[in-house]
Parts: structure tokens; C-alpha cells; sequence
């Protein structure tokens, strides 16, 4: 069986890019707080926000991927988009 050929939607990129720039600025925020000198607690709760939004993101993704390729594919007996589906996620949780 093939990949999944479906692509995101216009809107969902810009979801994502719109999430991806938020992130940026909040990696930009931490660096600017090393500089800074400021206080471990607060870089780590900086830190810790830029951890959700990428979880956040990582979701938002894997529901549009699900919804646009995963149940599709399954529904028409492609079960390894299931599998590469499982995969991805597996990878996603183990974090590597």
C-alpha cells in the first residue's frame, strides 16, 4: 500500500505556522532570560510553556493527519496507514 497522498489544508498550515511563531518567539524569550541572568524558576516555567505549545502542536497535527489520511485509508482497507499512523505516534511519545 501507498503513503498517504493527502496533504494538509491551506488553513491547517497556517494553524501550525501560527503555533510554529509563537514557539519561536518563546524560544527567543528564553534566550533573552539566559542573557538577562534571570532566575532559574523563571526560565524553566518559560520553558515548560514552549514544551506544551510543541505538544499542543504535535497534536493538532497528528488529528489532522488522522482525520485526512489515517481514517480514510483505513475505511478503504489500507491498513498500514494504521500502522504508519501507530508509528509516528509511537516516535512522537518516546520523544526521538
Amino acid at each position: 500500500m501507498e503513503r498517504c497522498e493527502v496533504y494538509l489544508s491551506e488553513e491547517s498550515v497556517q494553524e501550525l505556522m501560527r503555533r510554529l511563531s509563537r514557539i519561536e518567539g518563546q524560544v527567543k524569550g528564553i534566550r533573552r532570560m539566559l542573557e538577562e541572568g534571570r532566575s532559574c524558576d523563571e526560565i524553566l516555567i518559560q520553558m515548560s510553556a514552549v514544551k506544551s505549545a510543541i505538544s499542543s502542536m504535535a497534536m493538532f497535527l497528528l488529528e489532522e493527519h488522522f482525520n485526512s489520511c489515517v481514517k480514510p485509508g483505513v475505511e478503504s482497507g489500507n491498513v498500514k496507514a494504521l500502522e504508519d499512523f501507530m508509528r509516528a505516534v509511537r516516535q512522537l511519545v518516546k520523544g526521538g
